[in-house]
């Protein structure tokens, strides 16, 4: 029935302030202000409506994106909205489109790398939309090998110009968002080569449209890379492929905050320290994690709110079993619940970083930067990969239903898992953090105090030797026991890999042959970090009704569902016994029967609108099926009962005529 909450009874049972959790989820009271009065906004704008998304051609999908991405910066305008405000009005709107990467990749690099004198010039149009920027820097032949760029920027002296060329067919730029058909400039990557050297990559601000009637530059060759995976998705989306033929800039459009190049052509270093890279970095991956968090909480939503619909046998009185009481359901879907938020409080904390990395960049102290691009490396790593696959477990666990578009799971999934790519191959940052590891075991043994999330590597030697003291299976819950069974485990596989690599008398080659135990090692302590961070975030003051009690509970099932799913590797370094993995997973299964009764509650604490989550399965008021059974007649093969090609093809096929068939 419409206006009932069929999920009524499960949100009474909470034991918990909704309402509270509600503002620890967003953060502050100030941010959750802001996100619900932003998501409402959205909602109930007929102008955003995103349901028959699914059913647009690629150019009706596009030019629809185009209306709303601009209407939407005219409603922001017209309100007045602040920065903040204005993210999260983009946020709710909900497709993937060329503002994504003009805010969060060519606005930012630009205020990186830009000196004053540049951000002047480019930063408040930028500001204002009168230019549209995107970040060229993957091309056709690589990616993740960025020291592999293959465009040019030669200085011709002569000029006083930088000539950008695409030198091979692989050296075209390919996949940046907004390129294919938007941006009117870019960021981009190239080989500064200047008096027949090779200075590296380097980044060039290059205008490549018209401001006048948006063609293409001449010298410049620009389109789009073509149809994505999904239905709508990231279809959205304009990558685009771009080819320079010696294409003139002036000098003054390299990013000159770290490397100048004088009239006479000689590369200069700024006074700028070449470390203030990482400030971007930094500021990127963080918003990626908390893009996991996001993306895996509205997965978790709609699992959770259609499993506790959902009945399926063992019928007591003629009424099923809700699906969500079943252990098998609750094993696979509560660790994604505890996991989006552990990724939310992790990625509050990589909040904290960037500013006390952006404050340290500012005052020339560069001490802790290896350890931040380790644990932002590995973080974006760790919650892309857990989220991607905790999407695809939830639509699993929608069964036949969450394979329908209108369960929101398919684009969703489709959505998401380029992250898992972009702004680093996942595997290759695990390897980069792998090496940092290797590096701090080795300055260990040499006296040098670890720092930051490596600061356990000081008790290294007590970490080799100590026994988890569990001996039943409450003692899982005690925090400081399950960190130091985490830490333990990090430990001894970061040195186990450390000792194995000093056997091979070429290290790269030893390297090489060890990757898969160095990608688990790191592994190993980005998990340390969630955890740990998840422990700090509850020795902080929680206020609400049972807050507090319902987040430990989350903990405990992240870390010990963590260590289950991991429990090779805390076994084969001897850090717990296999009568210790076995109360762990006892208590695992006593912690999803206190989940249960708060499980709707929990996802409710997300405050997602139905427009945002765009699942009918996924519903606050849980009336899916007269929803859903609606739904399939506005199918446009439902236009009619006979279907066009009856005459053509069924028909022939059905009286035997074939010959007569249009084939």
């Amino acid at each position: 029935m419409e206006g009932v909450d069929h999920l009524a009874h499960e949100r009474n049972s909470a034991q918990f302030d909704v309402d509270e959790m509600k503002i620890v989820w967003a953060g502050s009271r100030h941010a959750y202000e802001v996100s619900d009065r932003m998501s409402r906004l959205v909602a109930n704008d007929p102008a955003f409506r995103k349901d028959s998304r699914a059913q647009l051609t690629r150019k009706e999908l596009f030019k629809n994106t185009l209306r709303k991405a601009t209407y939407a910066w005219k409603r922001i305008l017209e309100l007045k909205l602040s920065e903040e405000e204005a993210g999260r009005l983009r946020f709710f709107v909900d497709e993937p489109a060329f503002t994504d990467l003009h805010w969060g990749m060519f606005v930012p690099f630009l205020k990186g790398q830009g000196t004053e004198e540049q951000l002047q010039k480019w930063l408040p149009l930028a500001n204002k939309l009168q230019i549209i920027g995107c970040y060229a820097q993957t091309e056709l032949g690589h990616g993740s090998n960025v020291q592999g760029l293959e465009t040019t920027a030669t200085f011709d002296p002569k000029t006083d110009e930088f000539v950008i060329h695409s030198p091979t067919l692989t050296s075209s730029k390919w996949w940046p968002g907004g390129l294919g058909k938007v941006s009117t400039h870019a960021v981009v990557f190239a080989r500064l080569i200047t008096d027949g050297r090779d200075y590296g990559v380097h980044g060039f601000m290059v205008q490549i449209r018209s401001l006048d009637d948006h063609s293409v530059l001449p010298g410049i060759t620009i389109g789009d890379i073509g149809m994505k995976f999904g239905n709508g998705a990231y279809n959205t989306m304009d990558n685009g492929v771009m080819h320079f033929d010696h294409f003139r800039i002036p000098r003054d459009q390299l990013l000159t905050r770290i490397s100048q190049v004088t009239r006479e052509g000689k590369c200069v270093q700024s006074d700028a320290p070449r470390q203030l890279v990482y400030g971007t970095m930094v500021f990127v991956r963080k918003a990626i994690v908390i893009d996991a968090s996001n993306a895996l909480s509205r997965a978790v939503c709609i699992a959770t709110r259609y499993s506790a619909v959902r009945r399926q046998f063992g019928s007591q009185d003629g009424v099923e079993t809700q699906v969500i009481n079943y252990k098998t359901q609750q094993s696979r879907l509560f660790p994604l619940l505890a996991s989006a938020y552990a990724f939310r409080f992790v990625g509050e904390w990589l909040q904290w970083l960037y500013t006390d990395v952006t404050q340290r960049l500012a005052a020339s102290d560069f001490s802790t930067l290896p350890e931040a691009h380790a644990c932002t490396a590995g973080l974006k790593s760790i919650t892309t990969a857990a989220t991607a696959d905790g999407i695809e477990e939830c639509r699993k666990l929608c069964g036949g239903h969450g394979y329908l578009c209108s369960s929101g799971l398919p684009e969703l999934f489709a959505v998401y898992v380029p992250a898992c790519t972009y702004e680093g191959d996942n595997v290759v940052l695990l390897l980069q953090v792998a090496r940092f590891l290797v590096k701090t075991v080795s300055q260990v043994a040499s006296g040098k105090k670890p720092v930051g999330t490596t600061a356990y590597m000081g008790r290294l030697q007590h970490l080799m030797e100590s026994s988890c003291k569990v001996q039943k299976a409450e003692d899982w819950l005690n925090p400081s026991v399950v960190l130091e069974v985490f830490e333990a485990r990090s430990a001894r596989m970061s040195v186990e890999c450390a000792k194995r690599l000093s056997e091979f008398t070429n290290q790269e080659e030893g390297f090489q042959e060890l990757s898969p135990s160095l990608v688990e090692a790191a592994a190993a302590y980005c998990q340390l970090i969630i955890v740990s961070k998840y422990i700090e975030k509850l020795q902080g003051d929680i206020p609400g009704k049972g807050i507090k009690e319902q987040l430990q509970i989350l903990c405990s099932v992240y870390a010990l569902y963590t260590l289950h799913k991991h429990k090779g590797d805390f076994l084969s370094t001897s850090t717990i016994t296999p009568k210790q993995a076995s109360l762990a997973d006892d208590q695992l299964r006593s912690l999803y029967s206190q989940v249960r009764p708060n499980a709707i509650a929990l996802v409710d604490a997300f405050n997602y609108t139905d427009h945002y989550l765009g699942s009918i399965l996924g519903r606050y008021d849980g009336n899916v099926y007269p929803n859903l059974y609606d739904e399939a007649w506005k199918d446009p093969l439902n236009d009619s009962a006979i279907p066009d090609g009856y005459h053509e093809y069924i028909k022939p096929l059905l009286k035997q005529q074939l010959r007569n068939a249009r084939l």
